[in-house]
């Protein structure tokens, strides 16, 4: 690598993207100049100087781009300061800097559970965190740790790429990264969607799903009537399997519209869900669930001692007990495309469902495309016999 040339090429990215700071070269030395705080004044901005006592040379320029990296996240969260630039803390700095990922981690979090919307739902989103953003920022951090990345887009690539094509890890991942890229103003290439989609029943779920046969005859198979009880609510409303746990039943009662309401507090808040087929509540005597209070199974739902993940996990736990054909996750996917081929609008069960259309659609895409195209097929049929 020729320094300069390199050198020169770094730089103009860094005015591509509208970053008014530089990596200069002294001599023998490496340095950050550009718009900086005054030391006098935070208010005050002119251009600065960062010696960096690094050697101007590959390895020098490299460790460089870490650092200039690390003064744009403490400028961008207002945690600059100069004598985290001292000579003497430089000195002790180099492992630090190396933890960038760790520190916008702990950034995002804090910004993630200071949105306002979520401050409705706390168990809701300590959930969504714990399960759908920590585990792939956590390898994140970890494939910075061992390959000494910088925290670009390159060590984001490296990240979403440890998870196999067409899996579900694979697209959580992207989403959660394509979040922290968002807090920390980094621009995602084009094809980033592309590099996290697939999951959904693209491949995951292609396999049959249960018939309503199928499932009703599962039913029958768990001997417990408290768990028979929970598998009726999720066959009937599609439900996640804490929601169960955590919705207004009342409904349900013998004069009742039959209409759920999914309480605040749940992984994505409050939503009403209809019952289909609306026959199943009586043929899984689901009536009962208002007129005796301990008939589900007693399981902790204190959010203070326990989280929604937890409660989830016990229902997953119990269909692998009694041996089911199928999983939770089955009767939902199998509740949606039962709403699909009954023609209810897609807005309206992705509402019902607790997710955005646009997940909605990406999930049942092939279900969605099969009825839209038979309604077109039933459509020119019925011009052609006019």
């Amino acid at each position: 690598m020729e320094l300069n040339t390199e050198l020169a090429r770094i730089n103009h990215d860094l005015a591509s993207k509208g970053i008014k700071l530089r990596i200069e070269r002294r001599e023998t030395l490496l340095n950050i100049r550009g718009p900086l705080p005054c030391n006098t004044s935070k208010e005050l901005v002119k251009n600065q100087r960062i010696s960096l006592h690094l050697n101007a040379d590959e390895d020098g320029l490299i460790e460089a781009q870490k650092m200039l990296q690390m003064v744009l996240f403490q400028l961008k969260h207002q945690q600059f300061k100069w004598e985290h630039w001292s000579k003497k803390r430089l000195a002790k700095k180099p492992t630090a800097l190396k933890n960038a990922a760790t520190e916008a981690v702990k950034s995002f979090k804090s910004a993630f559970f200071s949105e306002p919307s979520r401050k409705n739902s706390h168990a809701g989103s300590l959930t969504t965190w714990s399960s759908s953003y920590l585990p792939y920022l956590r390898r994140l951090v970890n494939i910075e740790r061992k390959t000494n990345c910088n925290l670009n887009i390159e060590l984001l690539n490296q990240t979403i790429e440890t998870y196999s094509e067409n899996s579900r890890s694979r697209q959580q991942c992207a989403t959660a990264l394509a979040a922290l890229a968002n807090h920390l103003d980094l621009d995602l290439p084009e094809d980033w969607r592309a590099k996290g989609n697939g999951y959904g029943l693209h491949k995951a779920h292609f396999r049959a799903l249960p018939s309503d046969n199928s499932i009703k005859a599962a039913w029958l198979q768990i001997p417990n009537p408290k768990w028979r009880l929970v598998f009726g609510l999720m066959a009937t409303y599609g439900l996640r399997n804490h929601e169960v746990f955590f919705s207004d039943l009342t409904g349900l009662s013998k004069d009742g519209d039959k209409v759920l309401r999914v309480l605040p507090n749940t992984k994505t808040g409050e939503h009403q869900v209809w019952p289909f087929h609306p026959s199943w509540c009586n043929e899984f005597g689901l009536e009962q669930l208002v007129n005796d209070p301990n008939s589900l199974p007693a399981i902790n739902t204190d959010l203070t001692a326990t989280t929604l993940q937890k409660v989830g996990r016990r229902v997953s736990e119990q269909f692998r007990r009694y041996n089911l054909p199928l999983t939770p996750y089955d009767l939902r996917h199998a509740w949606a495309v039962r709403t699909i081929h009954i023609g209810l609008p897609d807005t309206v069960a992705a509402k019902m469902m607790g997710h955005s259309v646009t997940i909605h659609n990406r999930t049942y895409h092939h279900w969605i495309t099969r009825r839209d195209q038979q309604q077109a097929v039933d459509n020119a049929l019925a011009r052609i016999n006019a």
